[in-house]
């Protein structure tokens, strides 16, 4: 599976989630900096693996930028305790937001994310790309300025599309993609919590499915998945969740979208809409690509690319496609 499953690294996974909750139920902005720090703390023993040296190099890189966001955050907060002018603290805020913009990897601080990711194995990045972004998420939204809310999400949007044309590795490719989803977060945040949360669970379930599918099929580059040995219902299963991911109706993808494009639409951001849209398109443009290509070029068939999945697998990830397919049609009628 994902992770040796030996004590310590089930320990520090315990600290991770229990980090978060604390991070969440705090009452004061030095428990949450505490919570922050332990979350960190814990998740470098996750990552880090004395065999790799890339894993190294991106638990020391993890730690650095984490670490000088914490100070940051600890200092802005101290600051908010001494200075009582109003206009001052909302300044302070500002730069809390992005203290926070910084930990989650987010435009105009994600250089160290796509970096970092290709030193993980798909396991360590599902954590990453989902469960460490809630804590400062949570923190954002107790306070936030709109405006820089809305250049936040055009430049993540924008970033996560762009960025991700020319990759050929596809951890940097989830991760760009992962900048361009933060960008759909914030929106959600912008409107709701409780939005932002169903649409949280709908990503983490997309790229748990897009995790799992590449760990058990041992890829990390593009080109792996023209030259290995896959038959058509992995290959089937490769495109219904790609196009999920990348929000395709009827895909299940497409659904939370669908509520954040109807909110925007009634309060009247029409150009914010319009970019979110065209930089999606741009997004399924390098995700069909890549299905495309494995579906339509014939390699040779190598023997050393040879791989088996048992039928429990197969079976599980034929459940998750057929959600993938569904569920936006089943939720639909609940929803509307």
């Amino acid at each position: 599976m994902f992770i040796s499953y030996n004590s310590s690294k089930i320990f520090f996974l315990f600290i991770l989630i229990f980090s978060t909750f604390m991070v969440i139920s705090s009452n004061s902005w030095l428990g949450c900096w505490i919570g922050l720090e332990m979350n960190l703390l814990s998740f470098i023993p996750l990552i880090s693996n004395s065999n790799n040296l890339f894993s190294t190099e991106a638990s020391l890189k993890y730690f650095l930028v984490q670490s000088i966001a914490s100070i940051n955050f600890l200092f802005f907060i101290l600051m908010i305790m001494i200075f009582k002018n109003l206009l001052m603290n909302s300044f302070l805020m500002v730069l809390i937001n992005f203290t926070m913009l910084m930990k989650m990897g987010s435009v105009p601080f994600h250089f160290w994310f796509p970096n970092m990711v290709e030193g993980l194995s798909w396991f360590n990045n599902f954590i990453l790309m989902t469960w460490q972004k809630i804590s400062p998420m949570i923190l954002m939204s107790y306070y936030f300025n709109m405006k820089l809310m809305i250049f936040m999400i055009l430049m993540n949007t924008i970033i996560g599309a762009l960025g991700g044309i020319k990759q050929t590795s596809l951890r940097k490719l989830m991760a760009f993609s992962s900048i361009n989803n933060l960008g759909w977060m914030l929106v959600a945040l912008m409107i709701s919590e409780n939005l932002w949360l169903f649409y949280l669970f709908i990503y983490s379930f997309m790229m748990s499915i897009m995790c799992f599918l590449f760990n058990m099929m041992n890829v990390f580059f593009i080109n792996q998945l023209f030259i290995i040995n896959m038959n058509t219902i992995i290959k089937i299963n490769l495109l219904i969740n790609f196009l999920s991911l990348g929000g395709l109706p009827p895909f299940l993808g497409f659904f939370p979208k669908w509520i954040i494009i109807n909110s925007l639409m009634n309060n009247n951001l029409i150009f914010l809409i319009f970019i979110m849209i065209m930089m999606s398109l741009i997004i399924l443009f390098f995700y069909i690509r890549i299905i495309y290509s494995s579906i339509m070029f014939n390699y040779f068939k190598m023997k050393w690319f040879n791989f088996n999945f048992n039928g429990n697998k197969m079976l599980l990830i034929n459940i998750f496609s057929f959600l993938s397919i569904f569920m936006m049609i089943i939720c639909s009628f609940f929803f509307y």
